[in-house]
């Protein structure tokens, strides 16, 4: 039972929380308090304070506008305090990250009466290296000729005019404490390509030795991390974290409650932790370039000693990979039979699964070959980057100056990590996969390299269940998973399946305070078409668009397909596509905010999306008065992971269809809908341009999943 002394801890909290915000209690928000204190304030302990009992893991779906922050903050703070453990919360984006620590604990801190500390973790990549900014502003003047070699390696060092006045606005601005070297904090937005060069890796980190160590933002940053009692991150940074074993970057998670918030994300996100690609033109031109380099290297620098004799031993060995590079190509050309399909953001990319993730046997053969040639690079690699290390230190002598190993480090560094990258990735393709245990999903895609194609190789799980139910619910002292979409069909059972939960884990869903029946209406209109055939209903969209918006200011237009999206858009007449914004044209946040200032100004907007807006797009009010729905959002059949997913069950007996496209539909569809109503005083309608929901009978369970909106059905 959770003590008396935590239970009035959190009640008073809640109590001075309203009371000096004015707020009267949510039904919604006081169940998901209880619910996560149950669980996680009545764990069994060994003498060492470490759970002793059951995983205690709770699961809470809580529709928008329940207050999740403070519920979830307000129970697992004190209860975390209670028990000596860290709290760590994790969020799928950044924007609710930076919510979260710059708007919600402060709130809460300010009007619970609740003392605690917190702090932000991103991951290095969020964070200026401020080395490579001195490399980049010296222009390569006080650039070696050994950097010089490694040009392919990020270490190129051409700086035009407009990167040459950002890097020395941000020297400035660093100079000035007027920033911090986090890439969220600056003021403007940074284009990938130029961020790219700013950061860093852990394999190329010289850390202490690092001239810049003492300014150094990622370490700035990471130390305030040791003392606080709550973590804000990212779900990559906790899977990371437990990829090394658990308490390497964050706490032991033996010692930790875990919060996962936007918690639907998480077995995709694990998913796409755990899976390898190489492209092989590349890696074989990479491994060409490395060959010639060091050739040169050991030319230019007598290099006595290990250093030298590991040196050596690359390029034959890079050279030999090479060769079978080019073979494993051939092979794929041969084996491929390229169909064409989109990804999750409609891009074209042309692949070939192979069925069951079985790969021919003289490929297989081949893949073991590059992996044992990849094993030995990264043995090479990994011996040299320790002796650079230890000559860094300057205890011995490597044969190199330490000033030198200290520049040669990242270089060594970066090739460490690309080398071991694709030995990963060689052990996953060509693993033999246990009988009882769901297949790898093994791919190639055709990829555009220049003016060539290059062929990428893929491997990845198609379940994360195994995995998280090793790493993170059997070894965490307490976990919460929330989000507004965790059950699909009204129940847990698919996210259960996904998230690999424990048997005994608590789930429960709590009511959202909209009056949905009151604010919004639901319609399905009848297009005469009929989706699958997507000529006839694209035709019939265009036609009855404009009448069906009619009177809305803000219209947010939800497609499956950029080629249905691209169709409708060009099909309308020309006059009323000017109060049009399609996705892709400019960056998402852009494109919001064009739409949005359009509406202020008194005009009608209509937005065109895909997925990435029928998630996670805030448009209240006037912004989003009608949310229109192309059709069931049924997955991408081509897909290589949800297709080997997809036969993996059948082999087995089930129906792929029933247990996980309509599931999976049904998650999108609420998800799509939850974009109308963000406030309790919003009103709209939701329109759906499907029929099959009212025809077909799975239809009719994915209609009675959606929020409880008046219907009107034609």
């Amino acid at each position: 039972m959770i003590s008396t002394e935590l239970k009035t801890t959190i009640q008073g909290a809640y109590t001075r929380f309203l009371e000096a915000k004015s707020l009267k209690p949510r039904y919604g928000q006081r169940l998901m308090i209880a619910e996560i204190a149950k669980v996680l304030g009545d764990i069994d302990t060994d003498d060492e304070g470490r759970r002793s009992g059951d995983p205690a893991i709770v699961a809470v779906e809580a529709g928008t506008g329940t207050g999740k922050t403070v519920a979830y903050s307000l129970a697992a703070i004190p209860t975390a305090k209670a028990a000596g453990k860290r709290l760590v919360i994790a969020t799928a984006t950044v924007a609710l990250q930076e919510q979260i620590v710059y708007k919600d604990l402060p709130d809460l801190m300010r009007n619970s009466g609740l003392n605690f500390s917190f702090a932000l973790a991103k991951g290095r990549g969020r964070y200026m290296c401020l080395s490579k900014l001195d490399m980049l502003l010296q222009e390569g003047h006080a650039q070696t000729a050994t950097a010089q070699l490694f040009e392919e390696e990020g270490f190129k060092i051409e700086v035009d005019e407009a990167s040459q006045k950002l890097f020395t606005s941000m020297i400035e601005k660093l100079a000035g404490n007027k920033w911090d070297g986090d890439r969220d904090s600056w003021s403007t937005a940074l284009e990938d390509a130029d961020w790219a060069r700013l950061t860093t890796d852990h394999s190329q980190c010289t850390n202490r030795h690092c001239p810049n160590f003492g300014q150094c933002a990622f370490y700035k940053a990471r130390e305030g991390m040791g003392k606080v009692d709550v973590i804000v991150t990212n779900h990559d940074m906790v899977l990371a974290d437990l990829a090394l074993g658990g308490g390497a970057v964050l706490p032991d998670p033996r010692d930790t409650i875990y919060v996962f918030d936007e918690g639907h994300h998480l077995p995709d996100k694990a998913i796409g932790h755990f899976a390898h690609y190489t492209r092989l033109r590349s890696t074989a031109d990479w491994l060409e370039t490395t060959a010639k380099n060091l050739t040169k290297l050991l030319a230019q620098h007598p290099l006595p000693g290990d250093l030298g004799k590991l040196i050596e031993q690359v390029p034959e060995l890079a050279r030999e990979i090479k060769t079978q590079q080019q073979f494993m190509f051939t092979a794929c050309e041969q084996v491929a039979d390229f169909k064409p399909g989109e990804d999750v953001e409609g891009r074209e990319r042309p692949r070939h699964r192979f069925v069951g993730g079985v790969i021919p046997e003289h490929m297989r053969e081949m893949g073991v070959e590059l992996k044992k040639g990849f094993a030995r690079l990264t043995d090479l690699f990994t011996r040299l980057t320790e002796l650079l290390k230890e000559g860094m230190d300057g205890e011995v002598n490597i044969g190199i100056a330490s000033n030198q190993a200290e520049e040669w480090y990242p270089l060594f560094g970066s090739l460490l990590s690309r080398s071991s990258g694709n030995w990963e990735l060689w052990v996953a393709f060509t693993a033999e996969d246990p009988e009882d245990n769901p297949p790898m999903a093994r791919w190639l895609t055709l990829a555009e390299s220049g003016s060539l194609f290059d062929i990428e190789v893929n491997a990845s799980p198609i379940l994360a269940a195994e995995m998280l139910r090793r790493n993170l619910w059997n070894v965490a002292y307490g976990a919460l998973v929330t989000s507004a979409t965790l059950t699909a069909l009204g129940t847990f059972d698919r996210f259960r399946m996904r998230a690999g939960l424990p048997k005994k884990a608590v789930t429960a869903v709590v009511p959202s305070p909209f009056h949905h029946a009151d604010a919004g209406v639901l319609r399905v209109p009848d297009l005469k078409a009929d989706p699958r055939d997507a000529p006839a209903h694209t035709a019939a969209i265009i036609r009855d668009l404009p009448q069906l918006v009619e009177g809305s200011r803000g219209t947010l237009v939800l497609f499956s397909s950029r080629k249905q999206m691209q169709d409708v858009f060009d099909g309308l007449d020309r006059d009323w596509r000017k109060q049009v914004f399609i996705q892709g044209n400019l960056s998402k946040q852009e494109t919001l905010n064009k739409h949005k200032a359009r509406v202020d100004g008194g005009d009608s907007s209509v937005l065109f999306g895909l997925a990435s807006f029928a998630e996670g797009v805030d448009l209240p009010g006037a912004y989003c008065e009608h949310v229109v729905i192309a059709k069931i959002p049924f997955s991408v059949p081509d897909d290589p992971v949800e297709a080997a997913l997809a036969e993996w069950i059948e082999a087995r007996g089930g129906n792929p269809f029933m247990e996980i496209s309509v599931p999976d539909a049904s998650l999108k569809l609420v998800q799509a809908c939850g974009r109308l109503l963000r406030t309790e005083e919003d009103r709209g309608t939701i329109t759906l341009l499907d029929r099959r929901l009212v025809t077909q009978r799975y239809g009719k369970a994915i209609l009675n999943a959606l929020p409880p909106f008046r219907r009107e059905i034609s």
